[in-house]
């Protein structure tokens, strides 16, 4: 591990890099897991990976059809986690998230029962279809793990992430997510339509009988739990980063502020993110200190939603992920 205050490097004592070894061996045979149910999506399911290493939710973004729910639970069923989904309506209200207060009829007092938040993955569908007072139901959820109710907080269980859809091409009925949420977003993914022949995979398989509702008879067993996750995290957590790394980060983030086709750059809140994601990423790749390499493949999906472009680069087509990739090619990068 590389010491960020000196730049030295420690070698992992044998015993943490056989652990680290075999978690990474797990968490790839998860992969393979949910790989039975879900087709052409393997970077989706890495970057769920990534988040629930780096304690980070996940947006969704993909035209309806494309697996984001069905990815979602094969991937909660292979880590034997618990998992519940909530489909966002412009009438559903915060306490159907949370949890609300219920009057006891045989206590004559009121009780709290806990909403759908209360699990370690909530897949919150369509999250853009709810009023911005029920998307704020979700914010400290995200951002400290607890629910606030009636002046008493809870504690969710641990772990908990979010990972929210939304469809980029249909915005009849939809409300825009607030900034500050989006900002509490890790990872935003996008999920493509399959080739011609990944299609035709996920045909071949429900000519065969997969039901996608029955994952157990699809094939997908439980391969790690959540102890292991935890240790996983730990291990993915004491990734070392030196100080030409962090300062690589920092002036990628100053560049997108002086970008002139940005409005808003990324906040201090987006290079820790970038920084845990690319922790995250190394350690799965086998790596005890982070590189520019790890910092580049994370920054687009860490960064493509915290970035407010001005109304004519809009108007000119100009993308976010466009934007930094160009600014990739621009900044210095540490030797």
């Amino acid at each position: 591990m590389t010491d960020v205050t000196t730049g030295t490097t420690t070698p992992p004592t044998p015993g943490a890099a056989a652990d680290a070894s075999r978690l990474r061996a797990a968490l790839a045979g998860v992969r393979t897991e949910v790989g039975k149910a879900v087709v052409g999506q393997e970077g989706a399911v890495t970057g769920l990976i990534i988040a629930l290493l780096a304690r980070g939710h996940v947006l969704l973004e993909g035209v309806p059809g494309v697996a984001k729910t069905l990815l979602v639970r094969s991937l909660s069923q292979a880590l034997s986690l618990d998992t519940k989904r909530v489909q966002f309506t412009p009438d559903l209200m915060p306490g159907d998230v949370t949890g609300s207060l219920v009057y006891d009829a045989q206590t004559g007092g009121f009780v709290f029962r806990e909403g759908p938040v209360f699990t370690n993955i909530l897949l919150a569908d369509e999250i853009n279809r709810t009023p911005p007072k029920t998307q704020s139901a979700l914010l400290e959820a995200m951002e400290e793990r607890q629910v606030s109710v009636d002046g008493v907080s809870r504690k969710l269980p641990d772990p908990f992430i979010v990972a929210a859809t939304q469809n980029p091409i249909e915005y009849e009925g939809t409300y825009a997510l607030p900034e500050a949420q989006l900002d509490r977003f890790l990872l935003k993914l996008t999920l493509d339509v399959p080739e011609r022949d990944t299609e035709v995979e996920v045909l071949r398989r429900h000519a065969a009988g997969f039901n996608p509702r029955d994952l157990t008879a699809a094939g997908v067993t439980p391969v790690l739990g959540a102890a292991e996750l935890a240790a996983a995290r730990e291990s993915a957590a004491a990734v070392g980063a030196n100080a030409d790394v962090l300062a690589y980060i920092v002036d990628l983030a100053r560049a997108t502020r002086r970008s002139p086709s940005v409005r808003l750059g990324v906040s201090p809140r987006g290079t820790t993110a970038l920084l845990a994601a690319a922790k995250a990423w190394a350690w799965l790749s086998g790596y005890d200190s982070i590189t520019p390499d790890h910092v580049q493949a994370m920054l687009v999906p860490v960064w493509r939603h915290r970035l407010q472009l001005r109304p004519e680069a809009e108007l000119e087509g100009v993308g976010a992920d466009a934007i930094l990739r160009s600014i990739v090619q621009q900044v210095q990068v540490p030797i």
